[in-house]
C-alpha cells in the first residue's frame, strides 16, 4: 500500500510551483531542527531507513499539513518515544524529568553537525554472493505487497525495465527499517520507458536505482 509520501504519478496534489531562489531554510527554526534530527541520529538507536519510515507512518492527514522538517520533528518524537529516551510530558515542557540512560551511540556538539552532514554515510557492504543481473538484462518489477518502507516507488511496481548499470552492495532499505542494520543487497539502475511508467506519449525514459529483490528477470 502507498503511503501519504509516494506521490509520484498521483494526480489531484496540483501543479509543483518551484520556487525562485529558494533558501536552504525557510525559518531559522529549520536549520535547528536539521540539527537535533542529526545529532538524534548519532546516538545510534535507530538507522536512517527506521527513521524514514517513521516519518511515512504518519497519518496522511498530518503527513500532507506539515512542512518538511515539521515531518523530521514529528518522527524523531515517536522515535525518541519508543525506545524510552523521552516521555510526552518531557515533549511538552523541553526538559528532562528523569534520570538518563545510556544510550548506543555518541554524542553529537553542535560545532560538529555540518562536518557531520558535510561528510555523509558509506552503505556499502562486502558482496556475499554474485550480481544476478547485469547491464542489458531485461526485468520487471515487483509488485510490492509487504506494506513497510521500501524504496521502490509506487509508480514502478509491476513495471518491465532494462539494467544500465551495476552500483554494487548497499545496505538494503526495506529490511534496514525493521531494524537489520546488516542486510545488504546489489543495486542497479534500471532504466524505464515513460510510457510504461505514466502512460505518456513521448519518448523519454526515467532511470531508478533499485536493489535486486525489486527485481524479477523476463
Amino acid at each position: 500500500m502507498r503511503g501519504p509520501h509516494d506521490l509520484g504519478g498521483v494526480d489531484g496534489f496540483g501543479p509543483v510551483a518551484p520556487e525562485a531562489k529558494e533558501p536552504i531554510f525557510h525559518a531559522p527554526w529549520e536549520k535547528r531542527a536539521l540539527g537535533v534530527v542529526l545529532a538524534n541520529g548519532a546516538i545510534n538507536e535507530w538507522t536512517i531507513d527506521q527513521s524514514r519510515a517513521k516519518r511515512e507512518s504518519l497519518s496522511p492527514v498530518a503527513y500532507w499539513s506539515m512542512s518538511y522538517y515539521e515531518i523530521w520533528l514529528a518522527a524523531m518524537a515517536e522515535l525518541l518515544k519508543e525506545r524510552g529516551l523521552v516521555s510526552l510530558s518531557e515533549l511538552a515542557t523541553g526538559h528532562s524529568a528523569g534520570n538518563a540512560r545510556k544510550i548506543a551511540g555518541r554524542k553529537l556538539n553542535a560545532s560538529e553537525i555540518p562536518a557531520v552532514l558535510a561528510g555523509g554515510s558509506s552503505y556499502m557492504h562486502p558482496a556475499g554472493k554474485q550480481a544476478r543481473f547485469s547491464v542489458g538484462d531485461r526485468i520487471m518489477t515487483v509488485a510490492q505487497t509487504h506494506g513497510g518502507h521500501t524504496r521502490l516507488p509506487g509508480y514502478a511496481t509491476g513495471k518491465p525495465g532494462v539494467i544500465r548499470a551495476v552500483r554494487g552492495n548497499f545496505s538494503f532499505a526495506d529490511a534496514s527499517a525493521r531494524g537489520d542494520k546488516a542486510a545488504a543487497d546489489w543495486l542497479y539502475s534500471v532504466q524505464f520507458k515513460a510510457s510504461e511508467l505514466w502512460s505518456s506519449d513521448g519518448g523519454d525514459t526515467v532511470c531508478i536505482d533499485l536493489w535486486e529483490p525489486y527485481l524479477e528477470a523476463t
